[in-house]
């Protein structure tokens, strides 16, 4: 699922079985992580980051609207439409 904020692409996150997920900033670097719910919220947890990632989703009209709720001033991200683009993760990093 594509992510925008403020009219542009945010990210994108696969959905895998078991509440696995893959995130990406639409850079190539991809962060495997696990989902839950606590407390009416979705939290994710990442490889690179233990402490959870909530967040408030909500259906409208226009499509899924979803509220960071760890800030205070709280991002809001929307599910994007088709943006012409297909995630991709790079390798892991090769040493020289």
């Amino acid at each position: 699922m594509f992510y925008g904020f403020d009219g542009q692409a945010y990210g994108v996150e696969r959905y895998l079985e078991d509440r696995r997920v893959i995130w990406s900033f639409l850079d190539g670097q991809c962060k495997e992580g696990t989902w839950y719910e606590e407390n009416g919220q979705i939290c994710f947890i990442y490889e690179d980051r233990f402490d959870p990632q909530c967040w408030t989703f909500q259906s409208t009209p226009d499509g899924l609207i979803a509220r960071f709720e760890n800030d205070p001033v709280s991002t809001e991200l929307y599910e994007a439409d088709e943006i012409g683009e297909e995630m991709f993760c790079l390798g892991p990093d090769t040493g020289v």
